[in-house]
Parts: C-alpha cells; structure tokens; sequence
C-alpha cells in the first residue's frame, strides 16, 4: 500500500463524500481520482451513492461519476489498512 492509499485509507472508516475527502487530503483531485480508482479495483473501497445507498461494484461508472460517489472502507481494506 503506497503512502496516499495509506492516507486515503486513513480516512474512509465512515463515509465520506469525494469533496470532503479532498479537502481533508494533501492531493490534487487527479491524485485522488488515482488513488481511489485503484482501492476501489483492489475492493478496499465500496462506492455510495449517498451517504447510505451502497452501489453494486458491477454499477458503477467510476470515470464519470466519482466527484459524485461517497466512499468508506471495506473490511477487506481494513485488514489492509490495519497490517501495515
């Protein structure tokens, strides 16, 4: 796990919007953009709609639609997160 992911990952143990991840993180939104698109392929990151309308992984339009999504931690990123 790199050291953004780390960092990213920091923060997802309650949803969060992509903004509001933004402005916590000292990444530029590509940066971001980057680092959750990989968590989210790894399946360390679930994607919501809302802050309680989880999206099926086969839903989403990640490129698109990201500014948009609100993120949390899966319990597999956890385990990631937490044997580092």
């Amino acid at each position: 796990m790199t050291d953004a992911e780390f960092e990213v990952m920091d923060e997802l143990y309650f949803v969060i919007s992509f903004e509001d991840l933004r402005q916590k993180l000292d990444l530029s939104e590509k940066e971001l953009k980057d680092v959750l698109r990989h968590l989210v392929a790894k399946n360390y990151v679930k994607c919501f709609k809302s802050v309680s309308d989880e999206l099926p992984h086969d839903a989403l339009d990640f490129e698109r639609s990201y500014r948009i999504y609100h993120y949390l931690a899966s319990k597999e990123g956890l385990f990631a997160h937490n044997s580092r």
